[in-house]
């Protein structure tokens, strides 16, 4: 979960067309993306970490550039956890650069593209200046109408809950809130995500079958696509295949579909 963010300036995948074998009409509103295996990545090419995180970028890259051509409304990535800070100094310093060149390089490829971009996370413990370009990015990209972009940065699902659940508290405390209001409604506006329809479908690579503290509530009935395709090897079949399991699934969010019912 270690890759910035962008849209792309390389202009390979510009206007994609949908493919055959997707059906516009039942595409996710919301997708979200675990963007693991950068690391072992570059471990089977022999080639150093940092490698497999500038590899990362071009996926990620691509895979925006081919949601938005193709009608997803909200990709939403999960780029640094709250964990990574446990990662060795030297890798921890060469992503935070990384991110800082790639935002100034690709901001604005993502403002002329109608890119609106926003950053979810707890901002304050990433360098000043990457905060800087940050506020500059959510700022430009602000009024902009095609594909909304979600980095996850510096974020952690179990934090992002306890802060909710502590707005809420102090507004109790304060006498501005009856405490028998609160339902899953009210908490829900105190999340980062309030402004969003939740992920209809995850997406993890590299194999691994865990959320990893990854939008625990809001994937609460998402469809979960695993492949073992690792990250910088994610393209545009990987994204299909992803999309046309999606397709294949009946989304019941707890109850029975049609063709259950009327076998009872």
């Amino acid at each position: 979960m270690t890759t910035p963010f962008i849209v792309g300036s390389n202009n390979e995948s510009f206007n994609k067309a949908l493919p055959a074998s997707l059906d516009e009409n039942r595409l996710p509103k919301h997708i979200a993306i675990i963007m693991d295996g950068n690391g072992r990545w570059a471990k089977i090419k022999k080639l150093p970490r940092a490698m497999g995180h500038s590899a990362g970028v071009d996926a990620l890259k691509s895979t925006l550039r081919l949601c938005s051509d193709w009608g997803i409304k909200v990709l939403t990535v999960y780029a640094f956890s709250t964990e990574n800070w446990s990662r060795p100094k030297e890798e921890v310093n060469f992503l935070m650069k990384l991110f800082e060149s790639v935002l100034k390089k690709e901001i604005e490829y993502l403002n002329i593209e109608d890119v609106r971009i926003n950053f979810l996370g707890d901002l304050d413990e990433l360098p000043a200046r990457l905060q800087d370009l940050i506020n500059q990015a959510i700022n430009l990209t602000r009024n902009n109408t095609g594909i909304n972009f979600n980095v996850c940065t510096n974020y952690g699902g179990r934090r992002e809950l306890v802060l909710a659940a502590k707005k809420l508290a102090n507004r109790v405390a304060e006498g501005k809130l009856d405490p028998s209001l609160i339902d899953e409604n009210l908490f829900e506006k105190e999340l980062l995500t309030s402004n969003y329809v939740d992920p209809d479908l995850l997406i993890r690579t590299s194999g691994e079958k865990r959320l990893s503290n990854f939008l625990l509530w809001q994937l609460a009935y998402a469809e979960i696509h695993v492949t073992d395709t690792l990250w910088p090897d994610f393209n545009e079949e990987s994204l299909r295949n992803a999309l046309l399991d999606y397709q294949s699934r009946r989304r019941r969010f707890g109850g029975l579909d049609n063709a259950v019912k009327d076998q009872l």
